[in-house]
């Protein structure tokens, strides 16, 4: 099965839109784009009992970000600062770039 291509991308800054944690802002960790998901920094933590190991001599609770559904966020325009969505567009050098649909910017460096 083929990864699916994301309307995010690894460092965007995303607002979620769905469940728990809506209306909060992040910057995206991960992208896992063959299940569609990906990881937002300090969003969606959840607590995972872990036994003692090499690596980990303690053990115990542990709090890490889960991957949330790539649908529930939408990316925050650099130039509007508002969750928009975004289209691609062909530039002049045959480059594809991300646009913003409220404020017609690229969205992409």
């Amino acid at each position: 099965m083929a990864a699916k291509k994301l309307h995010v991308k690894k460092d965007d800054m995303v607002m979620i839109i769905a469940g728990k944690e809506k209306g909060k802002t992040g910057k995206v960790s991960r992208v896992l784009a063959d299940k569609g998901r990906l990881v937002v920094e300090g969003l969606n933590m959840v607590k995972r009992h872990t036994r003692p190991t090499q690596a980990n001599q303690e053990g115990g609770i542990i709090e890490k970000e889960a991957p949330l559904s790539a649908s529930n966020v939408l990316l925050l325009c650099g130039s509007c600062d508002k969750p928009v969505r975004t289209g691609t567009r062909v530039l002049e050098d045959g480059s594809k770039a991300r646009f913003c649909k409220k404020c017609n910017e690229i969205v992409d460096k």
